[in-house]
């Protein structure tokens, strides 16, 4: 096996969870021959260009950068070939075609936001606060068709507190991801990595991707169920709600108990310091709010200026 630097390696990544595990890989020492990265894009209400993390970090690197549109596309299919890669690694970017991923010598490696086989598919990290686990973690694993459902290599934990947000968890897991790469590929070069099957039960738990209906808050629900979704939320996509003919992103909350018989949804607030809303077993106190075409702030700030 070669060693690390002579180990010819092509990363393929978007946003910034992806750049933490590039910038491990670099400062490691690993030869990254190039970057794949989607194509630029028009946001914004100028709509100017903008390019992803992963291109805007690699170019301050002085690495080469791909953006194929079509991944099936000839010309780019023999650009790939061009660099002579060993090893491919993959963390938060689109599923790739057969003839990709089996390319290099020895395959294609990815990262995945849990502790596989649970919470597979796009939004692992959202639904493990979701779900009230108290854990969850990285999984480096062998690229194949079906997603991810590869042999795994390593694994490390990380837990979730009750304050965690998909935000800050999100953050966990990226430096855990950049540092569990580099113990995987470490192993790799010192042929001490071994590969082991997936173990799939009806126990296990799934990630599927979030869409903009599926954010809206259910009062029905309990307040320990709501505030777990609520921080699975925050703060993208963001659980949302409505008052007063308005749409409202809820990013941070508090829970109470309550055991008066009020009907789930009821909204009340001193017009002071609290917007509370009644749910199965209490109130949901909201506390940081976006309200539709307003910025986001304190519901404190936002009721200085503003009745319920």
């Amino acid at each position: 096996m070669k060693n690390k630097k002579d180990l010819r390696i092509i990363f393929m990544g978007t946003p910034d969870f992806a750049v933490t595990a590039l910038d491990a890989l670099l400062k490691n020492d690993f030869n990254i021959v190039a970057v794949i990265t989607n194509i630029d894009k028009k946001s914004g209400r100028g709509m100017k260009t903008s390019s992803s993390a992963v291109k805007v970090f690699a170019e301050a690197k002085n690495i080469a950068v791909l953006q194929p549109k079509n991944l099936k596309a000839p010309e780019f299919l023999e650009e790939l070939k061009s660099y002579k890669a060993d090893l491919q690694v993959v963390v938060a970017f689109r599923m790739l075609p057969v003839v990709v991923w089996d390319m290099p010598p020895l395959g294609t490696i990815n990262i995945h936001a849990s502790l596989l086989p649970n919470y597979r598919g796009a939004a692992p990290i959202n639904w493990a606060i979701i779900n009230g686990e108290e854990k969850t973690g990285v999984t480096t694993f062998q690229l194949k068709h079906e997603i991810d459902t590869g042999d795994m290599l390593l694994q490390k934990e990380v837990p979730i507190t009750t304050q965690d947000t998909a935000g800050s968890l999100h953050d966990k897991l990226a430096i855990k991801g950049g540092d569990l790469i580099c113990e995987t590929l470490e192993q790799l070069c010192n042929k001490t990595l071994e590969a082991k099957p997936q173990l799939i039960s009806a126990d296990n738990k799934d990630a599927p991707k979030i869409f903009k209906n599926d954010c809206k808050i259910d009062w029905n629900k309990t307040g320990e169920e709501i505030k777990n979704f609520i921080r699975g939320m925050s703060p993208y996509p963001a659980a949302f709600t409505n008052f007063d003919d308005k749409k409202v992103k809820v990013y941070t909350c508090a829970y109470s108990p309550n055991d008066k018989e009020i009907a789930n949804g009821t909204i009340i607030s001193d017009n002071k310091k609290y917007i509370k809303v009644a749910c199965a077993n209490g109130w949901i106190e909201l506390l940081e709010i976006q309200v539709q075409g307003k910025k986001r702030m304190q519901v404190e700030d936002y009721l200085r200026g503003n009745k319920v």
